[in-house]
């Protein structure tokens, strides 16, 4: 280590942009080697199939080669060298030195496990890997020695032929060919030899699928536990076309997220997109990345007519990655398939005098705070296929119950008939009906809980739609939640976890949790059982927020609070203060456990009332705008059924408020006698149709509010007619109307699944006018362009309007 602690590699990203070496296979193929070449002596009576391709070979039959190449790249200016081992696992090498055949006719869970279990297999694997790491440091050695410079080993980690996150078949969605401990296995055996083969680094690249990363950076944490030695990470993920997205469907920014836990100290892209496409990826990382920045991409789109078979020289390739790191993205650069030695020349000679990009702070440094990065900072990070950033401007963040087998009995119905197409709709509608975040329970006595989670997830990975928002794994059972979180690519959210079994099983599943790559729900449950007061409330979370920092290594920004949500007028006394008990819980948890977030069961409130839906909405939505205000985060709510507190009718809320906030001796009674009444009006349910006789401006005005989509064209038509131009009538009703609608939910009075359902009328109402301005546009009249941007204070997003 450096006087300062740093490892090396680090002081020396901080001094300067280091340069990563170029491609194996460019060069190995310009050897033009034969069948004969890759078995040598040791394979010359190989019975299976052609050896040849299969590069991790060469380390035993040709190491001469493999030591030519590292030696090239190091002349050549490259400060650090990966060892090639891209595909020297188990699982990489088994369609060249496994002899096995699937007994099911395809390669399932059953062949992968027999392939991660041949111990001939894996010993040749555990050679190959310190052959590798042999060859690579002694050429590193050698060459610093002359140059005076030390130079670096990185042991290479590849993506596998495989992935955890997709089905190869794609007439069933929710098959795995492989699962996250089969993967884990093989990536353990990599990672145990490397370093003790004497890597410095270790390299886990080329990731189309960060499922599969996962699991590599689980077993890199598990090898570091069992031989008490750690080096630093660098992740390398690949960007597979302009979209921007991986294989899997992540965006860069979401895949960021999902391996933030593992503190690598380089993260970066690489492979499949050359310098031009690959551009705007890149800038992007360097925007948000709390990490040392890497790239390394392709010489170019592959191109067979050139004599490379990539179509970017030394000399056009070079200039458009100095421009990179002439903007301030790059801490390291390098070339990845196409590039040569001399590609790797000229780029070191362009970035040797180029200041690194710099960054807050880094989680390595002894005396730095990883929750002031501008990654972390006071920020809950979530993922899905894309990021969420949960803010303190973010708003209220809803947790979509229904896809809950406890709480939800059309789900369950669904989960028990074995119908997991209807039961994925369910999932579809919360995300539609404004969810960010997607609750998953499967804790039902009459199934397999662990498998049914599995089983679900894996099809929820199959949807984009749904996928694209982070999971809360849920379930009272430990193998439930771990069964989930082996099959999530994003950063997800265990709930839960409590005090119910002691510190040291509560220690032992957040170190997993974190491990997994997770934020974790805290319930407020200890040996004594449920907290059911304020100071039991805040006395378990102020223990458990301790333990999580202190001892198991959280940060504090992933911790989320659950202080429980009891119900209220049950007619027993000491349940009264229940809800004021929960809220001023929350007020104390944001002003004392800094960085934690606090969520709940928002229905348990009005588990009284079940079967009255006029009641309970009333009660959520007045519960919440309590709650919220108090600091409340999140929660699981049904997405599709939030009343908006400003249209709960004034009685109504005035009895429900006297029951949340316990201001009444007589507020229970009071309101059963109110929901008798409504109750009984129900059975014979009238549409209000009395905003219908408003004028138009008013009606849609409600209908922005309320989410309306019923008579929007013809109100929209209405507008029209009094209103000189189309435009007239975005530019006053509708704006006007989504003028309250942003005003009430700056002021917690609506929230954000009922801003979705507004902004839906607004596109309903907006696209039956195009038409009509696109008609006026060809008739001849001017364009009046206008761009209106605003921003709202409190806890309201930023909303732009165009329109033109």
């Amino acid at each position: 280590m450096a006087a300062n602690g740093l490892h090396p590699l680090e002081a020396l990203l901080r001094e300067r942009i280091v340069v990563l070496d170029g491609a194996v296979g460019t060069m190995i193929q310009q050897y033009k080697l034969s069948e004969a070449d890759y078995r040598g002596k040791r394979f010359r009576d190989w019975k299976g199939k052609d050896l040849k391709g299969s590069l991790e070979l060469l380390l035993l039959t040709k190491p001469e080669v493999i030591e030519e190449i590292h030696t090239q790249y190091l002349e050549a200016g490259a400060d650090i060298i990966e060892t090639n081992t891209f595909s020297a696992t188990t699982v990489g090498l088994h369609d060249f030195l496994f002899a096995g055949e699937p007994q099911s006719g395809r390669k399932d869970q059953e062949f992968f496990q027999r392939v991660v279990d041949d111990p001939g297999l894996r010993a040749l694997v555990r050679e190959m890997n310190l052959a590798a790491a042999g060859i690579a440091r002694g050429t590193a050695q050698r060459i610093g020695n002359q140059t005076g410079t030390r130079r670096f080993v990185a042991g290479s980690m590849g993506p596998l032929p495989v992935t955890a996150s997709m089905s190869p078949d794609v007439n069933n969605p929710a098959f795995r060919a492989v699962t996250f401990d089969q993967l884990k296995q093989t990536y353990f055996d990599q990672a145990n030899a490397l370093i003790e083969g004497g890597v410095d680094l270790l390299l886990i690249e080329t990731i189309f699928d960060t499922l599969n990363a996962k699991a590599a950076l689980f077993a890199i944490a598990e090898v570091f536990e069992e031989t008490g030695r750690k080096i630093p990470l660098m992740i390398s993920g690949t960007v597979t076309d302009r979209s921007g997205r991986t294989l899997s469907g992540q965006t860069v920014e979401a895949f960021l997220m999902s391996i933030g836990h593992a503190k690598p100290l380089v993260a970066g892209l690489n492979c499949a997109l050359g310098p031009d496409e690959m551009e705007p990826f890149i800038e992007d990382f360097a925007r948000v990345a709390p990490f040392y920045v890497g790239a390394y991409p392709n010489a170019g789109l592959p191109d067979p007519l050139s004599p490379t078979g990539f179509p970017e020289t030394p000399e056009t390739f070079e200039p458009k990655l100095a421009k990179w790191a002439q903007n301030g993205w790059l801490n390291l650069v390098g070339g990845c398939c196409g590039t040569t030695p001399e590609h790797i020349r000229r780029l070191a000679a362009a970035v040797r005098d180029l200041a690194p990009r710099q960054i807050n702070c880094r989680a390595s440094v002894p005396d730095a705070d990883p929750s002031k990065t501008a990654f972390h900072r006071n920020i809950l990070q979530l993922s899905g296929l894309e990021p969420l950033n949960i803010t303190p401007e973010f708003g209220f963040a809803v947790i979509g119950e229904r896809t809950n087998i406890t709480g939800s009995p059309k789900f369950s119905k669904l989960i028990l008939a074995d119908d997991f197409d209807s039961a994925l709709a369910v999932a579809r509608q919360q995300v539609q009906g404004g969810a960010n975040l997607l609750d998953v329970n499967m804790d039902e006595g009459m199934i397999d809980s662990e498998a049914a989670m599995t089983r679900f997830l894996n099809l929820i990975g199959s949807e984009p739609e749904i996928a694209r928002i982070p999971i809360v794994i849920d379930s009272s059972k430990w193998s439930v939640i771990e069964a989930g979180l082996k099959c999530v690519q994003g950063k997800a959210v265990v709930n839960s976890i409590s005090l119910k079994n002691g510190e040291e099983e509560f220690l032992r599943q957040a170190r997993l949790i974190r491990r997994y790559g997770a934020a974790v729900i805290v319930m407020a449950f200890d040996e004594q059982g449920q907290a059911d007061n304020f100071q039991r409330k805040i006395d378990i979370c102020a223990r458990a927020y301790d333990l999580l920092i202190k001892q198991a290594n959280f940060q504090a920004n992933d911790i989320i609070f659950d202080p429980n949500i009891l119900t209220v007028a049950t007619g027993l006394e000491e349940h009264r203060n229940y809800a004021v008990d929960f809220i001023e819980a929350v007020r104390w948890i944001k002003n004392n456990l800094t960085g934690a977030r606090v969520s709940g069961g928002v229905s348990n409130i009005s588990f009284s009332f079940r079967g009255n839906n006029t009641v309970r909405e009333a009660m959520h939505a007045a519960f919440l705008f309590h709650a919220i205000r108090a600091g409340l985060d999140m929660g699981i709510v049904n997405a599709g059924q939030l009343a908006v507190y400003e249209e709960i009718q004034p009685e109504l809320r005035e009895r429900v408020e006297d029951v949340l906030l316990n201001r009444r001796e007589d507020a229970t009674e009071r309101l059963v006698d109110f929901a008798e009444r409504v109750k009984a009006k129900d059975k014979t349910p009238v549409a209000d149709e009395a905003w219908r006789a408003e004028p138009v401006e008013e009606r849609l005005k409600h209908a922005l509010v309320k989410g309306i989509t019923d008579h929007i064209d013809t109100d929209t038509e209405e507008a029209r007619q009094k209103c000189k131009r189309p435009l007239d009538v975005i530019e006053g009703p509708l704006m006007a109307g989504m003028s309250v609608v942003g005003d009430l939910f700056g002021s917690g009075r609506m929230f954000l699944p009922q801003v979705v359902k507004s902004a839906r009328v607004m596109k309903k109402a907006v696209a039956y006018l195009m038409p009509f301005m696109e008609a006026e546009k060809s008739a001849g009249a001017k364009p009046q362009g206008r761009i209106v941007m605003a921003t709202r204070h409190r806890k309201e997003h930023r909303r732009r309007c165009v329109t033109m």
